[in-house]
């Protein structure tokens, strides 16, 4: 992402933090490559994963366990059905709405709204990204 930098009041010279721009930041955003909004989709793990872990947050992935943190969905624990990349949202299961016509639809939540509960280690990437984030059990 473009860096910039500044002198700063002693004099030497530090990264600039952000865009000045808001309309750059989201052109930036929308427009990053796949590595990069993988990191848009992290969540932060609860208390107890947390402690288990030694990492903060974790991206969300499909059949994670996550609860709501805000709106008026607040405190609704459910599992991942679809992770939405593009818009960095995610689909839980059973929580939708109803449309004029009757049928029903997934709400899509942004993952900043959501605290993972239960984390999927099915994949063998994950949990090396939890071994090289955490801290060393023995120390």
């Amino acid at each position: 992402m473009g860096e910039t930098w500044k002198h700063g009041e002693d004099g030497c010279l530090m990264k600039k933090a952000g865009y000045k721009k808001s309309s750059t930041a989201r052109k930036r955003r929308y427009q990053a490559p796949n590595h990069i909004k993988r990191r848009f989709l992290s969540a932060p793990l609860s208390p107890s994963l947390r402690s288990q872990h030694g990492t903060r947050a974790m991206p969300v992935v499909t059949d994670d366990t996550v609860t709501i943190t805000k709106g008026d969905r607040k405190l609704t624990e459910a599992k991942v059905l679809r992770v939405d990349t593009d818009e960095a949202r995610v689909f839980l299961e059973g929580v939708t709405r109803t449309r004029m016509d009757g049928s029903s639809v997934h709400i899509p939540i942004r993952t900043g709204n959501v605290m993972i509960t239960k984390l999927n280690l099915n994949d063998d990437w994950r949990k090396k990204i939890l071994e090289r984030r955490g801290f060393n059990k023995q120390e």
